[in-house]
Order: C-alpha cells, then sequence, then structure tokens
C-alpha cells in the first residue's frame, strides 16, 4: 500500500537544538514554508532578530525566510509536513501537546534518536501509542551520520529516511534531496531508531578509550564489538540484520566514535580523563542522549535476553561509579570466546 501526495510546500520543524535547527534551514533552501518551534524564548528572539541560533548553532547564518516561535500551535498551524527533532525524553510531553492542533494524518519525519527511557520505546513506537491509528503510515525516521555543523555549512552528508509506506518515504526523499544532502530510503524502522540511538552509548564507550589515551587499536575493536552487540539487540527486537551495516548502524557508529563533533564521544572523552559526569553535564547545554539511552538500552537488553557488556560497562560506569579503567579491565579479562561470522541471527558475544 502507497500513499499519493502532493506537493508539500510547508514544514513544522519542532525542537530547535543544532539538529532541528539545521533541518529547517535545509527545508527553507529547499523552497519550503518553515516555522521553526523552539522551547527556548531566547532562541526564538535570537533566529528572528538576528538570523542566527547563537546557543545552539552559533555561527551560521540562517535563511531571511526562517520563522521561529515558542508556541506550538502556530508552529502547526497550515503545515503540510512536521519534523521532529526534540530530544528524545521531551517527545511524549511535546506530542501530547501538539496533538489538539493536529486536525489530520500529516507526514511525520522523526529526526530524533533516542529511546524513551521510562517505556524504552522507540520514537515511533511513542507515537503510535500517543497519534491516531491512521497516523502510522505517515511515520518516518532520518538517521544516519550527520554532524549537524557539518551539514549547517553544506558539507556532503549521506543519510537514511525509513519508513512502512514506500510511496511516501520516495515523495519525502525528493524533497530532501540536495546536491549536498543525499537521502536513501529504508522500511526497516526498527533497525534505523536502534542504530542511530545506540552509537550514542558506543561514543561514551570510545570517548572513554580515547581518554585513557588506550591507543586506536583499543578503539577500532570497541567500534567492531559495539556493532555487534547493536546487531544482537536489533535482531532480537525484530531488526532486520542488513540494516546496521549501513548508513544508520555501521555509517552513524563510525562517525560519533571518532568524530571530534561527536557530544556523546566528548561526555566519555572526559569521563576517562577523570571527570564527575554529573560536572560535565552541567557544563554543557546540548544533550548527549547516549546517557539516558544507557539505561533504556541495559533495560531492552534484559528483556530479551541479549549480552551488551560494552553496554553493561558504560552502565556501571556512568550510574554505579565504577572507574572507567576497571570497565575496561574488566572487558578485556572476559571468558575466551569465537568470533562467528555476523549473520541474520547476529554474532556471537
Amino acid at each position: 500500500m502507497t500513499t499519493s501526495l502532493p506537493d508539500i510546500h510547508t514544514a513544522s520543524v519542532i525542537g530547535a537544538g543544532a539538529w532541528g535547527t539545521t533541518l529547517a534551514r535545509h527545508l527553507v533552501n529547499q523552497g519550503l514554508t518553515v516555522k521553526l518551534w523552539a522551547y527556548e524564548k531566547e532562541v526564538v528572539g535570537s533566529i528572528n532578530l538576528k538570523g542566527e541560533n547563537a546557543l545552539f548553532l552559533p555561527g551560521v547564518t540562517l535563511p531571511e525566510a526562517l520563522s521561529a516561535t515558542h508556541s506550538l500551535q502556530d508552529a502547526a498551524a497550515g503545515t503540510g509536513l512536521i519534523v521532529l527533532a526534540v530530544p528524545s525524553h521531551a517527545m511524549r510531553p511535546v506530542i501530547r501537546e501538539l496533538t489538539p492542533s493536529l486536525s489530520e494524518p500529516l507526514p511525520i519525519v522523526v529526526a530524533s534518536k533516542g529511546i524513551e527511557e521510562e517505556s524504552n520505546q522507540l520514537m515511533s513506537q511513542v507515537l503510535n501509542e500517543l497519534l491516531p491509528p491512521d497516523w502510522a503510515r505517515k511515520i518516518t525516521v532520518l538517521t544516519g551520520p550527520s554532524f549537524a555543523a557539518e551539514v549547517s555549512r553544506d558539507k556532503p552528508t549521506t543519510i537514511l529516511l525509513a519508513g512502512q509506506d514506500s510511496g511516501l518515504t520516495t515523495h519525502l526523499q525528493m524533497a530532501l534531496m540536495s546536491a549536498s544532502f543525499r537521502v536513501y530510503t529504508g522500511t526497516d524502522m526498527i533497525g534505523a531508531q536502534l542504530g542511530g540511538a545506540l552509537k550514542n552509548v558506543m561514543a561514551i564507550a570510545a570517548g572513554v578509550v580515547d581518554g585513557l589515551d588506550l591507543g586506536l587499536n583499543a578503539r577500532a575493536a570497541l567500534i567492531t564489538r559495539g556493532l555487534a552487540e547493536v546487531i544482537r539487540l536489533g535482531v532480537a527486537l525484530g531488526a532486520d540484520v542488513h540494516t546496521f551495516y549501513g548508513l544508520s548502524g555501521l555509517g552513524d557508529l563510525v562517525l560519533t566514535c571518532t568524530g571530534a563533533l561527536s557530544r556523546n564521544h566528548a561526555v566519555g572523552l572526559q569521563l576517562g580523563r577523570g571527570r564527575r559526569l554529573e560536572d560535565i553535564l552541567n557544563d554543557t547545554v546540548t544533550v548527549a542522549e547516549g546517557v539516558r539511552t544507557t539505561k533504556a538500552a541495559m533495560a531492552l537488553a534484559q528483556r530479551v535476553q541479549v549480552d551488551m557488556p560494552i553496554v553493561q560497562g558504560v552502565h556501571a560506569m556512568l550510574f554505579d561509579g565504577t572507574p572507567p579503567k576497571q570497565i575496561v579491565a574488566d572487558l578485556m579479562s572476559r571468558s575466551a570466546k569465537e568470533e562467528t561470522p555476523f549473520s541474520s541471527s547476529g554474532p556471537s558475544g
């Protein structure tokens, strides 16, 4: 079943962090009329008066046509497309407040990467719970290796758009594609979201490796074995194993575990250098999704009885106070195992 859609001329981007602002800029440059909703009133003022999101995306000049608002009702009025870019922990309350302003099903692009901590649900699952059933096929997810700082400067980026309705995803693909922003489509929404969320946990671990100065060998091993854990959990939850070899899996994992722009890697780096998590988080205005996602990943792994030693180690470090060096020692001293090939059932532990 596919959906025939008219051309989309208007869009509402909900969430004005670096990524939401970047996507709003991109959509305006694609010819759409865009309203950007920001929780912070100072962000609204900065965008509307100065043409810059000085808090979350400093130094990037925004199009004059981009309009920011603090009202969800105003943001949703007359829109033909909704792009959700709020942090995962804010998704449920924002959707609850937004829903009364939505009179009919509209295409939704979920651009948030995370798992809801309380319910351990993916963002699409939160939406399916809160929205009427006829919205389900309108929901898509946008994920992949995409630092906002680079996309906002039109550096080449390739990303994945996954959804149930191939007609809708193709339609949105054409609306989003540009010379610097290449979009692939897919149908595995579970795998796409898990890859985008769990890579943040692995990025914290990779940051710890770098903070402890353990070397490039250790970082490469971390990325490889981290991918193995992501695949094991993904397959157990119904994802297609092949998704994790693509942009939302391996691509995003490599980027966030090695890129200096990764917020989650930065958290791990400082943890490896001996700083307390509370102090690190207090010093930043941006959200490191991996901290919250670690709790959800542990709960999901326990629920489906999947072995995730790296996630377990990150959890112990973040929430139990286990020293990073002890986590590394524990991982390196695990019992000897055979590395089996990746298959439809996932790799071994």
